[in-house]
Parts: C-alpha cells; structure tokens; sequence
C-alpha cells in the first residue's frame, strides 16, 4: 500500500517561530529587505495560494520565506544540493520543504523523482497549503530571468480549482555572491562563511546594507488555462520589467568605493562553426528533435525552449541521446539553448563556453616562479629512479594541481605513494588497470603502481566495453583502480560495466581501506626516509596502452621504462624549458602523449603541471592559463581553436609555447595564435602510442608552418615505396619506417601480422604512415595506410565495425563481400558509411554494434545500397574505389 504524505500543518510551533525570527534578525545585519503590496494579498485571504517568486540568489528563499512565515506558512521546494549542508537540512525539514535534484548535475534519471514531488505538491495545495515555488527551476544565470519550458507552473495552475496565483518581483540581489553575477556557481557554504566573517569584521551592526526590493501582484489577467510556453512568457515579462542590474556592494564599512554597476557575466554558450558540420549529422539531430517536439521544418536557429518547448528534462534527455547516438561526451546542458547547439555538440566540436566555478589558486603555486634555469632530467634507468632524483632536488615544491584536488608537492606525492604501494601490492596480478581522466588522481595511482612494482594498464574508456574487456582479458588484469564519479558519468553515456564490476576499486573508499596509523607513519617517513621508495624491484614495463590501428580488437603496447625516458631525453631537445615554466595537461592518461607529455615529463625533469580534464570547456582552460601563469600547453590543433575563440590576449600573455600533434595544425591557428600571443610558438609534430609516443616534431628555431618537423635524434629513418618497398628520393612521399630505443619492442599475445619490417637486413616499424622529406629532413605528413579514422582524438577502427556488422548484413557464406565500411574524406568531421548489397536502416545497424560492445563511435552515419561491392584482383574489397564513390557528388 502507497504511503500517504503527511499534510503539512504550518510551522507555527515556538521552536520555528524563533527560528524564523532568529533568521530575520541576521538578514537584517546585511540586507534591508521592502515589501510592496503584501498587505492586498493578506487581505484577500492566506489558503491555496501560490506564490512565483524569480530567483536571484541562494540566499533569497530565506528572505521571501521569513517575509511570508507570519501569515502565509508556505511550503517551498528547495534544490537538494543547496539544503544538504546540516543545519540547513534541518531547518528546509523542519519549515516544510521538499526537495528535488538539479537537473543540470543528476540528468533526465531524475524524472519521476520529480513527478512524484509535483504531484505530492498539488495534493498539498488541493487541502490548502500555500506554495512559494521558483517557475524557472534553478537560479538565473544572466541579467533576464528566463524560465524556458518549464512545466510546473501550468500543471499546478490547471490542477488546482480556486488557486491564487501571487507573483513576487525582487530585485537588488543580483550581484550578491550567493548569485551568478561574479559568472561562476555560488557557493551556499561559502558565501555564509565570508557573510560570518565579513559581520565579525563589520561588529556586527556595522555591515553595509544591500537593499532588497519584493513586490507581490495577484493579477487579474494571468493565463491560468494556457500553455506553459504562454504562461512562462508572461512570467518572464513581469520578472524583467524594471530589472536591478549587477550590482556590488561593499561587505565592510570602512572599504573604499561605494554601491556601484559592474559587467555582467559572460553567459554560457557552445560556440562553433555550423556551416562545417556534415549534412547528415544535421539531418540527424533535425530528425530527432522533430519526433521528439512534433515540430517541423526545424533550422539550427530554433530555440530548445521557447520555440520547441523543451524543459531541462527534455533537454537533459537530449544530452543523453547524443552520447548514445555519436559518442562524445557532453557537457553543462545549461549551454543547450538552439538547434544549431545539439548540432555542434554531436560532432563534438562544441566547446564550451561561460562562467565556470574556479577556486582560487593557492599561493604556494607560485613559490618558485624566479627559478629560470634550464630543466635537467636526472640521469636513470627508470622512472621510479629519475622522479626519486627530481623530488629530492625540491621535496617541498609544488608540482602538480587541478581545481578538484588543489595544489600537490613532491613531498605530498610521496607521502601518497607510501600508503598506497602495500594496497596496490596486495591486488592480484601483475597488471593494475588504472582508468582516470588528466588529474591529480591519475598521476597518483600511476606512480604508487609503479612503486608497488605492478605495471599500469590505463583503460581507455571510449572505445566500448567489448574492447575494454578484451583488452584487459589480453594482459591479465584482474583489478581496476577508478573513481566512483567518473564511472557514474560513464553509466550516464550508456557504457555497462558489468562485464569488470567485480575487478573495481573505487578511490573515494580507500581512504576507510588504510589505517590512520600507516597514513600517520607514511607521512613522518617522507621527511627522513624514502629508502623503501628506492629499493623497488620495478617493472620493466612502464605503462601497456591500448590502439585500435586497422585491426578489429584493440592492439596492446606494452611500453618500456628505457622506451619513455629517452623519448622524453629527445624533446628536450626540441625545446628550452625552464623550471618555472608551467604545462597544462588536457589530454587523458590512456593517450599515449597525454601520459608522457603531461604526466611523466613533468614529474621527471620538475617543471609545474596543471590539469584540466575536460578539452572542450574552453573557458574553463583559459582561466587555468590565466591562473596558474601556464606557458606550455600541450593540445591538439581543435581544442586550440576553441581556446583561442573565447579569450582575451591578457588571458594567455604567460603562454609562450604550444606542443601539438594528432592532426594537422590549420594555417588559421597559426594566425590566431600570433595575434592572441605574439611571438608564441607552436611546435607542430608527428607521433604513434607504439613510439613513446613522439617520432618527430619541430624545433623551436625552426619551426615550418604544416610540417611534421625532424625525426628525433635517437631514432632511425628511412621513406620506402608503399608498392616496392624500394628506397625513396628526397622530394618523393614515401612510408615511413624508424628504430631506435623509443620504439616498442612488439604487441602482447599478438597473432596478427608483424609491426616490424625487414629493409637493408635489419628490422624496422612500420608506422602506415605517408610522409614526405625535404633537402632539410624536414617531414610533412601525406596520409595513412591503415584504415581507422579519428574522432574526437580518438582512433576509431573500421575494419572494428565491419567485424560487428558482417554475422548480420548479407549471405554470411557467400563467396564475395555483402558489405564494406568506409569514411568520407572530411579531414574534420569524417562520417562513417555503410556500404551493403542489401537494404539496412542505420538504427538497426549501430544496434549491431552496440551489441558487439563498440562505442557509439563506431556508428554509421550514412548506409549506401550499391549493386556490387567493388574488389581488387586479389579478391579483396577495393577501399579506394568506395573512397572514389563518396567523393562522387554525382
């Protein structure tokens, strides 16, 4: 039997009148709060009314409320992420409230936990109660309130017979750091502890006043039977009439500079180029949106909410079905407002821009900012070795941070390594499956496995559970390191762990795992003794990574210690740093170059390294520059344009060297770059996982805009003939073969075909790569061999989707191929087409592949119906003659 909610009776006891008066009297130490009209809307009666206030700040429930609690004892309904602190737990309970999720943070699984609050609302309101409830949802983020597609307001008004609707107008909050306003998310614990401290400093009666200005209409002209879309545009016209701009003013008496206007933050926004995007992805989403609104003739200009009438359920949804539909993450849904916005965010191009919450970096970042002498790698033989050698050097110094996990010493990384090396050696195996996104976090874990003498095997995520399980069924891992928050936003993609959820360990349990006692002495210990750090035995392995190549299962590359310290030997060669100089990290540690750049390289010759784990939130890696004094960043050609587009120059004026690489740096980029940051230089280069992973790369004297650079100094090189394996002239594109002690020593449990060709009697890898080499040995990139594509930074395997496809498309026993895989020849946004004898829908087909356990990467895009699948003499599908035909506009 449903449990029944128990009527709320009104707060009226002495314990919530003194409450309410305890709160009325602190507000009044920093607002001076004026009502207008309330005395016509008491007069009127004091049941079943509902009370629509526009939110500003997190502050103003308690101000709305307490100006209500004498004669209305409404109800309200509270964001459950703003009352979980304790107190305010309490006392949202005990004055009525009910609280739902943002829907910005818990996604569309939060619906019926939202149905089930609306409908015990208006239960509550039929038997009387008052109802103060925000139409909009959420606080305002820019100047205009704008309450969108929300529903609630229309379903209580048409439920409800004899409801009075009050709405409240208030004004003088905007600016308040319980708001927007500063342009990043308030913080309720926050902004009340700097109000505590800021009364204290004030003697209490002393604090400067913000004046705060309710007005309460009962309209005769609201459109109680209309839609929500009529019904929230006549709400927002009321809320912006005569609308408070952002206004600041001072917390202490004696601060200079009275009340005055300040800007107003940036609003969040995806920017990109729509004209850039493939026809079919916009045909795609167009098509989804239309069933899903029952709107037609959609253009990118449509608005999600006041035009297609979507609420941020609705929305949130959306956000789900471009991750289970195109593969790419997604970010704040806040930044979700047009058609043209669902369109960039599924390829993945959408960057993210608008306030972002930032937390202040903390002043030892910037102890050793004076030292300019040229960086050192220590000598050694491995990396436990050489990253002991570079700590002792400055065991105090900061060396790592993000905003999550704020700033790290070598010291405090030490003290981490020593209490988790006897955890990380008790987990069964050799092989420590380590799945972490750019941080702090992962840079632990990767070490202390090190250290635990257990060989790292980093877990790359996006290329579907089927792969995930074969590649760690392939080295033998048996246990997980990850945390609980990146697997629940993983879950949210449509990726099942299932398959591995007996071999996880979460980090946030950890901490209960290992006793204060080891904690204690692991900390003692990294002031007198590293000595248990230094005895080993390590791995000689450093790291196994994962490709996808031309092959259908993912390829492992086992790494070795002697393979990443000398590719690291290499680049400095390349270029000059200093040990002030500070590298932001963007790409995650299951990339090769995101390990070795951001992670490795840094750790070991002791230069300062920030993370930022998101790429595409643009405007939250510049206030990283900004904040840290980044001069190096690591990145690739795509997330640079993004960077480039939302900041200022004074943003990026510490920025004086970009690394780049994985595809090829447009000559716009260039341009940008010089105008953003003149005389900055960007070092473009050419790199493969199973090299450690850079081959080549420009030297800072001599950089050559849309070249790959010199191949480095300890490897090998030779062009060869695709067809002839002959030697090629300088001048002449040819495959590109090299050794030398950075290039991996073979696959694990590979049956495939050699990596390692045999040319002028010694053995070389073959990288699949085109190049061509000028009189200067300079290389410029010319094309691929094998047949994967990348998107989104990822390598994605056709001959992978073809695997998936082939049991189910076609005769499987005929004597030639029923289908065949390709991509269109866009550099930026490649699609990926289905070729078939037989007729398929597209649905059908990335069902196939779901099933065989591939990303929603892999799904096609396009399906071709041809009359015969074109082969080569040998038999095999002719890859070129369906390259030919999606090039054929006819």
């Amino acid at each position: 039997m449903q449990k029944t909610e128990k009527i709320y009776k009104g707060g009226k006891t002495l314990l919530d009148r003194f409450v309410v008066f305890l709160v009325t009297f602190l507000l009044s130490l920093r607002y001076r709060i004026v009502l207008k009209g309330i005395e016509k809307i008491r007069e009127k009666g004091t049941q079943k009314i509902l009370f629509l206030p526009n939110h500003i700040a997190l502050v103003d429930p308690l101000i709305i409320f307490s100006s209500l609690h004498k004669y209305f004892t409404p109800r309200t309904i509270a964001d459950a992420n703003n009352v979980g602190y304790f107190m305010i737990s309490y006392l949202a309970k005990r004055l009525g409230a009910r609280t739902i999720p943002d829907m910005t943070i818990s996604g569309p699984q939060a619906k019926e936990e939202l149905k089930k609050v609306l409908s015990d609302t208006i239960e509550g309101i039929q038997k009387g109660e008052n109802l103060l409830m925000y139409p909009a949802g959420r606080l305002k983020r820019q100047w205009e309130e704008k309450i969108g597609a929300t529903s609630a307001t229309e379903e209580i008004a048409k439920a409800v017979p004899g409801l009075r609707v009050v709405l409240m107008r208030q004004n003088g909050l905007w600016g308040s750091s319980f708001s927007w306003a500063l342009g990043k998310k308030p913080s309720l614990f926050g902004a009340l502890l700097q109000g505590i401290k800021c009364l204290f400093l004030n003697f209490f009666f002393f604090m400067p006043k913000r004046v705060v200005e309710i007005e309460f209409l009962e309209p005769d002209d609201f459109p109680m039977n209309q839609d929500k879309l009529t019904i929230n545009a006549y709400l927002e016209k009321f809320y912006n009439t005569n609308n408070a701009h952002n206004t600041y003013v001072p917390y202490l008496f004696w601060e200079k500079g009275k009340t005055r206007v300040v800007p107003e933050p940036l609003a969040l926004v995806i920017e990109g180029n729509i004209e850039a995007i493939p026809e079919t992805t916009k045909r795609l989403v167009i098509q989804h949106l239309e069933e899903l609104t029952g709107h037609k003739n959609l253009t990118h200009e449509h608005r999600l909410a006041n035009d297609l009438g979507l609420d941020s359920v609705s929305i949130a949804e959306i956000a789900v079905w471009l991750e289970k539909e195109f593969g790419f993450p997604q970010g704040n849904t806040d930044s979700y407002q047009t058609v043209g916005d669902i369109m960039l965010a599924a390829t993945g191009k959408g960057l993210i821009a608008g306030p972002v919450d930032f937390k202040a970096v903390g002043k030892r970042w910037f102890d050793f900012e004076k030292m300019q002498n040229p960086i050192q790698i220590p000598p050694g033989e491995t990396i436990p070795e050489v990253f002991l050698k570079a700590a002792k050097k400055n065991p105090d110094r900061v060396i790592i941070a993000d905003q999550g996990s704020g700033e790290r010493t070598y010291r405090q990384l030490i003290t981490a390594i020593m209490v988790l090396k006897p955890f990380i050696q008790s987990l069964k195996g050799d092989n420590i499956g380590l799945m972490f996104p750019a941080g702090v976090g992962g840079d632990v874990f990767y070490l202390a496995a090190l250290f635990a003498g257990k060989t790292p095997v980093m877990i790359n995520w996006t290329t579907g559970m089927k792969n995930i399980v074969f590649s760690l069924q392939n080295v033998g891992v048996e246990s997980i390191i990850t945390a609980r928050k990146l697997l629940l936003k993983l879950k949210e993609q449509g990726i099942d762990f299932q398959p591995v959820e007996d071999k996880l360990f979460y980090v946030e349990d950890l901490g209960k795992k290992i006793s204060l006692f080891s904690k204690l002495k692991a900390k003692i210990q990294s002031y007198f003794s590293w000595s248990s750090l230094a005895k080993g035995p390590f791995s000689n392995t450093a790291v196994v990574l994962f490709t996808s190549g031309s092959e259908s299962t993912p390829k492992s590359v086992p790494l070795s210690q002697k393979n990443i310290l000398t590719n690291i030997r290499d680049v400095v060669v390349s270029v000059q740093l200093y040990e002030n100089d500070v590298m932001l990290g963007i790409l995650p540690p299951f990339h090769s170059f995101g390990l070795v750049a951001t992670t490795i390289f840094p750790l070991c010759c002791g230069i300062r390294a920030v993370y930022h784990s998101n790429p595409t939130e643009a405007v939250a890696i510049v206030k990283n520059i900004d904040a840290y004094h980044v001069t190096m960043l690591v990145s690739t050609p795509t997330f640079m344009q993004g960077i480039f587009r939302v900041a200022r120059p004074e943003e990026l004026k510490t920025l004086r060297i970009i690394i780049t690489g994985a595809e090829k740096c447009p000559e716009s980029v260039y341009a940008k770059a010089q105008q953003m940051c003149p005389g900055i230089k960007i070092l473009e280069g050419y790199g493969l996982t199973e090299c450690s992973p850079v081959v080549s790369m420009n030297h800072e004297n001599k950089i050559i805009h849309g070249s790959i650079g010199k191949i480095l100094p300890s490897l090998q090189y030779v062009l060869v003939d695709p067809d002839t394996g002959e030697k090629v002239p300088v001048g002449k594109m040819g495959r590109l073969l090299v050794k030398g002690p950075s290039v991996f020593s073979g696959y694990i449990n590979y049956e495939g075909k050699s990596p390692f060709v045999e040319f002028e009697k010694d053995l070389w890898y073959n990288t699949g790569d085109l190049v061509v080499e000028n009189e200067e040995h300079i290389l410029t990139f010319a094309g691929r061999l094998k047949r994967f594509i990348k998107l989104g930074g990822e390598m994605v395997s056709l001959p992978a989707i073809e695997e998936a496809l082939k049991p189910h498309i076609g005769d499987p026993d005929a004597d030639t191929p029923q289908m065949a895989v390709e991509a269109t020849n866009d550099e930026h946004n490649p699609e990926i087409v289905l070729f078939t004898l037989v007729a398929v829908d597209r649905p059908i087909a990335n069902q196939y592949i779901k099933q065989a356990g591939l990303s929603p990467l892999h799904n096609i895009r396009q399906v071709k119906k041809i009359e015969e699948i074109p082969l080569l003499g040998t038999g095999k599908t002719d890859y070129r003659a369906l390259k030919r035909l999606l090039s054929d506009k006819n």
